[in-house]
């Protein structure tokens, strides 16, 4: 009888989905994530509940910068909850939609350091809550 593949470690399928976006690979994003999923992104009030969201709301920041990505400082796990401390860098070289409307593109670098605490089902991410400083950012992009 063939063996169940073997779930990753909490801290591997926690990582999974922003590795996914690092590489900009929708597909793999999404195969992360439970159907239901939900990201809350606490510093903007975005809350993003299911797959097709999320992905929108994932896709609007990689317009708005192309080349973001997240470089992971630290991992800690309890049971099914893990607690990521990564930093987001990236040049703010599309429109950046937000809340209160589209900030044009100002071609300024960001370094955002970030913490997400995610949840896990079976291996997948089932909900994360991402916080930042959405002042920092908007200074660094020169909107503030």
């Amino acid at each position: 009888m063939p063996q169940p593949a073997p779930q990753p470690s909490p801290i591997d399928a926690a990582k999974a989905s922003v590795i996914a976006y690092n590489e900009k690979n929708w597909d793999a994003v999404r195969a992360s994530l439970t159907s239901d999923a939900v990201y809350d992104e606490v510093s903007t009030e975005r809350r993003a509940q299911g797959v097709d969201d999320i992905l929108v709301l994932w896709r609007g920041w990689a317009a708005a910068l192309p080349d973001s990505k997240a470089t992971f400082h630290n991992a800690v796990a309890s049971g099914n909850t893990v607690v990521l401390e990564l930093t987001w860098r990236g040049t703010h070289t599309g429109p950046l939609q937000t809340p209160k409307g589209e900030i044009a593109p100002t071609g300024k670098p960001v370094d955002l350091r970030a913490c997400q605490v995610v949840e896990l089902v079976g291996g997948q991410v089932q909900a994360i809550r991402q916080y930042f400083d959405i002042g920092t950012l908007l200074r660094q992009i020169g909107a503030a």
